[in-house]
């Protein structure tokens, strides 16, 4: 009836067909008003959004979907959720991408791998990763250090400078000894790159009763960690490349204690952030 409204009058067309006038009126007036799920897809959207913007465009389907639940009463199927960002073209931007940085032509006598590759810790504190990337700026390149707890994949400590030295790793040890106290024997692993094998490194740790374990020569993925940490930070935020020394500076910063510690939720912590998970331990 209402494909043909403009040719034929409704009373007509209710008599041939059968059916009541005021049915089809009944029936008209619930097309132009919006349905309980229409209205609740809104509210979803709504979120959804907020949720991605916030995130800077890193979060995709099932992070937006955890945080969704966490912020609503009734609970949300992912596949609606993907219905939604799907129509409104909203994509998470991040591509995986492998990163290796390491310097091993000094190192003489690397420590064994105690870690062999065992990336799960149920006490704080006691099993550490750690390694160095750069960053390429228009001014020139930056390094970062960082070590992360295994427990919570939590970030302990971090360090940057225009110099890939042992002074960048040596500074990055020591943010960790003065933010937190670690047990007595604990393991902090690392590439073999030259920094991690100089004296003043490895006297630093023996202080501090550390043990000392390295990757296998070559073997990136005894350091998987570590690798998917700055991953995440290269593909995440570092996308662009920053203009200044001081912007990457600050970049980094912000990922590493700001986004990455409070505000990113992780699949191996049952979707809470490294913070949540190691202020309840």
């Amino acid at each position: 009836m209402y494909r043909f409204k403009n040719e034929h009058a409704i009373f007509r067309m209710a008599k041939v067909l059968g059916v009541s006038e005021s049915g089809y009126y009944k029936w008209l007036k619930r097309q132009s008003k919006p349905s309980l799920r229409d209205i609740e897809n809104i509210e979803i959207e709504k979120e959804i959004k907020d949720i991605f913007h916030k995130s800077n465009g890193v979060f995709g389907i099932r992070k937006i979907t955890k945080i969704l639940n966490k912020r609503v009463n009734k609970p949300i199927n992912h596949k609606r959720v993907e219905r939604i960002m799907r129509e409104n073209k909203i994509y998470s931007r991040v591509k995986k991408k492998h990163v290796v940085t390491t310097d091993s032509t000094n190192t003489k006598k690397p420590a064994e791998n105690l870690l062999e590759r065992n990336f799960n810790s149920d006490k704080k504190g006691n099993k550490l990763v750690s390694d160095t990337t750069y960053v390429m700026t228009n001014q020139g390149t930056l390094y970062v250090a960082v070590i992360l707890d295994l427990f919570a994949k939590m970030p302990l400590g971090m360090s940057m400078s225009r110099k890939n030295d042992s002074k960048l790793v040596i500074d990055c040890l020591e943010d960790v000894l003065n933010r937190h106290k670690l047990e007595k024997g604990c393991i902090i692993h690392s590439d073999r790159g030259s920094t991690y094998a100089s004296k003043d490194y490895q006297d630093l740790l023996d202080k501090n009763n550390i043990v000392c374990s390295m990757s296998r020569k070559g073997d990136c993925w005894d350091n998987a960690a570590m690798e998917s940490f700055f991953g995440k930070l290269k593909t995440e935020w570092l996308f662009k490349n920053p203009n200044t020394i001081t912007e990457a500076k600050y970049l980094v910063y912000e990922y590493v204690w700001d986004f990455y510690t409070k505000k990113r939720p992780h699949a191996s912590n049952n979707y809470l952030t490294p913070q949540e998970v190691y202020e309840k331990a």
